[in-house]
């Protein structure tokens, strides 16, 4: 089970997991450094590396016994595989690829995509000509879909809501089929109730329709770990302890006490830290009960109002090597509660990788307590079978299930968060020596390649002897937010 801040219970790590403490702080210990990191998940380790080697003085805290939260991979059947589908894009920030090719090497493969959606109870690959989707869609629903394409460049992008937003983008049609139904399996709302800021953060980096001319991945190839994406965390993590960053796991977070030129962390067994300033990656919620004092009524109550969508991870082992030669399926209609289903080795080129069997990873959005969320390993084991056999897609020989749940996993876009995210970020911009950033930090659907840019505009803010420049902060940021606009 997911604690607090929804990571999901560690299973066992694949090789070249860093070693690191996981012994929880004493009592009695005081501890002063320059820089405190809470969270060990990309965001906070890349800054904790990029801190470490400017010379600073660096503890990194995490509750999980293990390094990169949601991000981090684990062992299999003698394969890794990650907590979920995760990729990085094709075309990454010259800065944040010069790190990821200095940090992997020749493990950081490009891929060309061969993931596949469901649409009019048909497979539509993610790479093809809209005379291809008349070939492959029934015919009047694919005439319909390239004239509403074909009008959509004259048509006004944005919109009110998530539906008008994705209506002017990629037509009715196209949206009735897909992201409608998509909307409500990710987010239980209907599009009307979402903001428009759900189709800029999400669905279009997933599936697109652009120009009329392709129904296809925002970009027909990605970039992925030979390893697994947790490759990535590890490294970071590596890099970090070696450039004189401590990390310690399994430690829970009581009290954050900020001031002006210093910050106390005090934990649960009753250790306490001091650092000159803190970066946090923790969800603004729980930021907000942590901190000591906390914030004021107005910003309490928007905080309560910030949501998030809880996930529900199924792994099949199958025997008989390769299930299917694509890396993705997706199921936008609400036939069946798995909304993608990936197959991790087909994301790399891994000779490592047994032949013999295969790993499937099936998400399953959902609320904590629900059905999906309460349902055991052989009933959600059976709800991923149904869904690729009423697909036509091949039968699944099942070896073995492991199920992992996390109860914060896509930052919820309902009309209005706007609003209340607007209160509690002006109550965190104001907090002395706390910087906040990461997904669930600033509440925002970032990729791994947007956590790694705020880590660096972070790091660069930081200061000699841990002095943070607010200033070179709040312009960094602005620059790694008007990427997901």
């Amino acid at each position: 089970m997911p604690d607090a801040a929804g990571t999901p219970e560690p299973a066992d790590l694949p090789p070249g997991q860093p070693d690191i403490e996981t012994i929880s702080l004493t009592s009695t210990e005081r501890t002063s450094v320059d820089l405190l990191v809470l969270g060990a998940g990309t965001a906070g380790l890349a800054a904790a590396a990029r801190a470490a080697h400017r010379g600073r003085s660096v503890l990194v805290l995490d509750h999980a016994e293990h390094v990169g939260g949601l991000a981090a991979s684990f062992d299999l059947a003698g394969m890794s595989v990650d907590y979920g589908s995760h990729r990085l894009p094709e075309r990454l920030a010259p800065d944040v690829e010069s790190d990821l090719e200095e940090l992997l090497g020749g493990d950081l493969q490009t891929r060309r995509r061969t993931a596949r959606v469901r649409v009019a109870d048909r497979w539509v690959p993610l790479e093809r000509s809209t005379s291809d989707l008349r070939r492959l869609l029934p015919h009047p629903m694919a005439t319909a879909m390239a004239w509403d394409t074909g009008r959509s460049g004259l048509r006004r992008r944005g919109g009110a809501d998530y539906a008008a937003a994705m209506k002017a983008r990629v037509g009715r049609r196209i949206y009735d089929a897909v992201y409608e139904p998509y909307a409500r399996k990710l987010w239980d709302q209907p599009g009307n109730r979402l903001d428009a800021d759900a189709a800029g953060r999400i669905v279009s980096a997933d599936i697109t329709w652009r120009s009329g001319r392709r129904y296809r991945a925002a970009g027909s190839e990605f970039r992925y770990p030979r390893q697994g994406f947790g490759q990535i965390p590890t490294v970071l993590a590596e890099t970090a302890v070696a450039a004189g960053a401590t990390i310690r796991l399994g430690t829970e977070i009581d009290a954050i006490e900020p001031a002006f030129g210093s910050v106390i962390v005090r934990t649960l067994d009753g250790a306490s830290l001091t650092g000159r300033h803190a970066f946090s990656t923790l969800p603004l919620p729980r930021l907000a009960r942590s901190t000591r004092p906390g914030p004021p009524l107005g910003a309490i109550e928007t905080a309560t109002r910030l949501r998030f969508r809880a996930m529900v991870l199924v792994f099949l082992v199958h025997e008989g090597g390769r299930w299917s030669p694509f890396d993705c399926h997706h199921f936008p209609a609400d036939d069946t509660p798995v909304l993608r289903l990936s197959e991790p080795a087909n994301y790399r080129d891994n000779s490592d990788d047994p032949t013999g069997h295969t790993v499937l990873c099936a998400e399953m959005p959902c609320a904590v307590g629900d059905e999906i969320w309460s349902a055991n390993d052989v009933e959600l084991a059976e709800l991923v079978e149904e869904a690729a056999a009423r697909t036509d897609l091949p039968d699944i020989k099942v070896a073995e299930v492991q199920v992992h749940r996390s109860a914060m996993y896509y930052p919820s876009y309902t009309l209005g968060y706007d609003r209340d995210l607007k209160g509690l970020d002006s109550w965190l911009r104001g907090i002395p020596s706390v910087t906040s950033f990461g997904r669930f930090g600033l509440f925002f659907h970032d990729n791994t390649h947007h956590a790694l840019l705020l880590a660096r505009e972070a790091g660069n803010a930081l200061g000699p002897e841990g002095t943070f420049d607010h200033l070179a902060w709040e312009r960094g940021r602005e620059r790694v937010e008007a990427l997901l606009d």
